[in-house]
């Protein structure tokens, strides 16, 4: 009797959101690009949407969209565990810009069947921003804006990578996280600037993109920089203090470098001008060992 009562309020619970996604896909199918309301699932989809001139647009949006400043007053939808999806329904967007490494799979899938037309970010390498903002700006009906700004990012990137191609090897730890300690490796988003730089990541060779490791390890391997990236909007108080370790040489030469991640950890075309700074840390340790 229990499991009938749970699923009876679970089909009603159903139903309601049905009713609501019939009424969204009414509504968009009216709607032109001019006047498509957006719902954006991901800090760096708001940031490339306000790049391209149609911030105005986005109804609803998830924790840590802080910029630009505009981006703040955007209503939550949810964050990266848990979307509101009856609030997101309500807005009745025309569009869902959704990030598989940033959302939670249950509430997409949950959206995916009810229809809503939903457009995916693809986490990839450097490159790929450039892509992302031209498919995007197809869709929002601003080719020419993106391919400009496309075209501007790539010039600016092929220019990084030439400066910095020939550079000597500096082995680099990078602290992604303290608590648990939690570093970058493979084909996680960092792991391409460190190599941009000329970085030799020294966890490079683990399993996974962002895997956990001890204090031990990093002594251990003696990092030549070590990377503690630092957020405005998600600070990291309990960064560990390496000055601790002095066998760590970056250590013992005080070669412990702050970057701002909510320009780093983002995919979008503000990230280069934080990776150039990245790289002219990482050079000041190349001064140091030559």
């Amino acid at each position: 009797m229990v499991g009938k009562v749970k699923m009876s309020v679970f089909s009603v619970k159903f139903q309601k959101l049905w009713l609501l996604a019939l009424s969204f896909m009414a509504f968009s199918s009216y709607a032109d690009k001019s006047e498509q309301r957006y719902v954006v699932l991901a800090p760096h989809i708001v940031e490339m949407l306000f790049d391209l001139g149609v911030g105005q647009r986005i109804v609803g949006a998830t924790a840590h969209s802080d910029y630009p400043e505009e981006a703040k007053s955007i209503p939550l939808v949810g964050n990266y565990a848990r979307l509101k999806i009856e609030n997101i329904l309500a807005y009745k967007p025309d569009v869902i810009f959704a990030w598989h490494s940033g959302n939670p799979s249950d509430d997409l899938q949950r959206l995916q069947q009810l229809g809503l037309n939903i457009v995916y970010s693809h986490t990839g390498d450097l490159e790929n921003v450039a892509k992302e903002l031209i498919e995007f700006g197809d869709i929002v009906g601003k080719p020419q804006r993106a391919k400009q700004i496309a075209d501007e990012y790539l010039t600016q990137l092929a220019a990084l990578r030439q400066k910095y191609s020939a550079k000597k090897p500096v082995k680099v730890f990078y602290e992604l996280w303290s608590r648990p300690l939690t570093t970058v490796a493979n084909s996680a988003w960092p792991q391409h600037h460190v190599t941009l730089c000329g970085g030799q990541n020294v966890f490079t060779g683990l399993i996974g993109d962002y895997p956990q490791i001890g204090l031990e390890q990093v002594v251990a391997l003696k990092p030549q920089v070590i990377i503690q990236p630092m957020s405005d909007g998600e600070p990291n108080p309990d960064a560990v203090n390496w000055a601790q370790w002095p066998k760590i040489p970056a250590a013992k030469n005080k070669l412990i470098f702050e970057v701002n991640s909510d320009k780093l950890h983002r995919m979008t075309r503000r990230v280069l001008g934080e990776i150039d700074n990245l790289c002219s840390k990482i050079d000041i340790a190349r001064q140091v060992y030559n």
